[in-house]
């Protein structure tokens, strides 16, 4: 799964943090993915979804290589999944100097990144990320894209998931899917909508910015958009999205 769980921001209200949280972790539970790469997380909700669903494990740094503020944290299943690595790095020209900063990005961003073993003994990487969002970050998003596939070099198996804040099949996407297959657009199934984008029920459409990336020789069983609602509530403003894989 990829999940942007939207940071916790009063200005949401109604769909503020408390008011969703829940919801939040009864999507991940019903979904019940064995590995979630999230985008906006904060430690108090990583914390209140490890204390609902405490099958997972988690582990990533802040942006400013601390636990304050935004994580791409990597959760995983304890039960199915054994972590033998894991590390971070941001995007910047010195990444691996945490807090660090450049190409005109904001804020800083980073990569959270988990060597794997699975019960049957395969093993593989997952990197998670979330891509500058402003317009005038294209140039950045370039680097940032660039940077990653210099990182992640020639390994394989290899899953990528991020909120690439990039429409599906511009440029960004493009470049990317010249090293990695798209699950939504391989899968043998597909379920949901393409949108990944919902504003809280504001937006509506087909821009798909949420992806699950895989260089693997595994199948591509089933990708799914989840757009789970209660009560005029929705877990987040993107729709989780999920890839399963037959090793």
């Amino acid at each position: 799964m990829t999940c942007n769980v939207r940071q916790p921001d009063q200005d949401d209200g109604l769909n503020c943090w408390e008011n969703r949280r829940d919801l939040l972790a009864e999507t991940i539970l019903a979904a019940n993915p064995d590995l979630i790469g999230t985008q906006e997380l904060f430690l108090l909700q990583a914390e209140y979804l490890i204390a609902r669903a405490p099958m997972y494990a988690w582990f990533g740094r802040g942006r400013f290589g601390d636990t304050a503020d935004k994580h791409v944290g990597i959760f995983y299943r304890r039960d199915s999944l054994r972590l033998l690595e894991q590390g971070d790095f941001w995007l910047s020209e010195t990444p691996d100097v945490p807090g660090t900063s450049s190409w005109d990005i904001i804020r800083p961003r980073q990569v959270t990144w988990g060597y794997f073993e699975t019960a049957s003994g395969e093993r593989f990487h997952h990197f998670n990320t979330h891509f500058p969002y402003r317009q005038v970050e294209q140039e950045a998003r370039r680097r940032t894209a660039a940077l990653i596939l210099d990182r992640i070099g020639s390994k394989t198996p290899v899953i990528l998931t991020a909120d690439f804040n990039s429409a599906a099949g511009g440029e960004i996407h493009q470049s990317l899917c010249g090293h990695f297959a798209d699950a939504w657009l391989t899968a043998e199934r597909r379920q949901g909508p393409e949108g990944t984008l919902n504003g809280f029920g504001r937006y509506t459409g087909s821009r798909r910015i949420d992806w699950i990336l895989c260089r693997a020789p595994w199948r591509i069983l089933e990708a799914a958009t989840i757009c789970t609602t209660r009560d005029g509530l929705f877990p987040s403003d993107h729709f989780p999205v999920t890839a399963r894989f037959a090793l």
